[in-house]
């Protein structure tokens, strides 16, 4: 009698019973699974006792359906931080799982990079992880790199239960700082005449500037201008504890000599306003030489990691050391 075709195999049964000339199973059915018609038909061999030739006898063909559970694909991202700069190396693992019942061929592992991020020559690893955590390291071949998404390949199969483990680097580089840090990838295949596909995975990385920002510093200082012509010279005091208000919310405070400065600002224009009310007995210093400068506010442009000056002069509100205003070089 032939053997069953193999694909019977694939099947999970409860009970089997061959009789003469009858197949019946019963079969264990599992949600989304695949149903296939297996055929089959016997033959036999007998002698002949009235001419002792040998005969052969062929059944009628049989027909049986059966459920095959099919491949199931998860995916896992994950990075060795969760913090990084330009110029570092972030090392990300996928995990690719056949959760499944049914060998799964034809693997393809897209992965989405953030902006900012390249892939490192040579830097991809992979291994299979068996149901007996039994590891075997497996070669892979180079991704395809379109834009920011990578492409792996597996050329081999992934077995009911067997985890693929993808390694590979990325270096950041300063378009990163553009860049949300997060990537998603997802893995494809097919098991028989089915194609599948898992949901997708996604990990956050953060990224920080380093050496490299777009932010500035702004500094400056408060101070009585005598001569009214803008500039500090000597002689003319600075005012402490004099309050500035920036633009984007921050309050700085002056130290004994009038000074003050800022760091991390965001670049591109920003505006600063010294409030009046923290200096008791002084006001706004008119400016001769500077129209601009005649208002309680500055106007300055901060390049991407520069230091711009915001200067505010005053005087006693009461003329006291008012002198003649004509420049210290004239």
């Amino acid at each position: 009698m032939k053997f069953l075709p193999q694909r019977l195999e694939q099947a999970r049964w409860l009970t089997g019973l061959i009789l003469p000339g009858f197949l019946a199973f019963q079969a264990l059915p599992t949600a989304d699974a695949q149903t296939i018609t297996i055929q089959n038909t016997s033959t036999a061999n007998y002698r002949d006792n009235v001419t002792q030739n040998v005969r052969t006898a062929t059944s009628n063909s049989t027909s049986v359906s059966a459920i095959l559970v099919p491949a199931t694909l998860e995916i896992i991202k994950s990075a060795d931080r969760q913090a990084a700069e330009p110029g570092d190396t972030v090392l990300y693992r996928l995990l690719i799982r056949n959760t499944g019942e049914s060998t799964v061929k034809n693997l393809q592992i897209s992965d989405n990079l953030p902006l900012g991020l390249r892939l490192a020559s040579k830097s991809i690893k992979g291994a299979i992880t068996d149901s007996n955590n039994q590891n075997s390291s497996v070669q892979l071949p180079e991704a395809t790199v379109d834009d920011r998404k990578l492409i792996f390949t597996f050329p081999g199969e992934l077995a009911a239960k067997q985890t693929l483990t993808i390694t590979y680097a990325v270096t950041l580089t300063p378009d990163s700082l553009r860049g949300n840090g997060r990537n998603v990838a997802s893995v494809s295949g097919s098991s028989g005449q089915r194609q599948i596909a898992s949901g997708t995975a996604s990990f956050q990385l953060q990224i920080r500037s380093g050496i490299l920002t777009d932010c500035g510093t702004i500094i400056g200082r408060v101070f009585v201008d005598r001569n009214f012509d803008g500039e500090q010279q000597s002689g003319e005091p600075g005012i402490p504890n004099a309050v500035i208000y920036l633009d984007d919310g921050n309050r700085i405070t002056t130290d004994a000599d009038g000074l003050f400065s800022v760091a991390n600002v965001i670049s591109g224009y920003r505006s600063g306003t010294l409030d009046l009310t923290s200096i008791p007995g002084y006001t706004l210093a008119p400016n001769l030489y500077n129209i601009e400068k005649n208002s309680q506010s500055r106007l300055v442009r901060l390049a991407p990691g520069g230091m711009v000056r915001m200067n505010f002069a005053v005087t006693p509100s009461s003329g006291e050391e008012q002198t003649e205003a004509v420049p210290n070089n004239q």
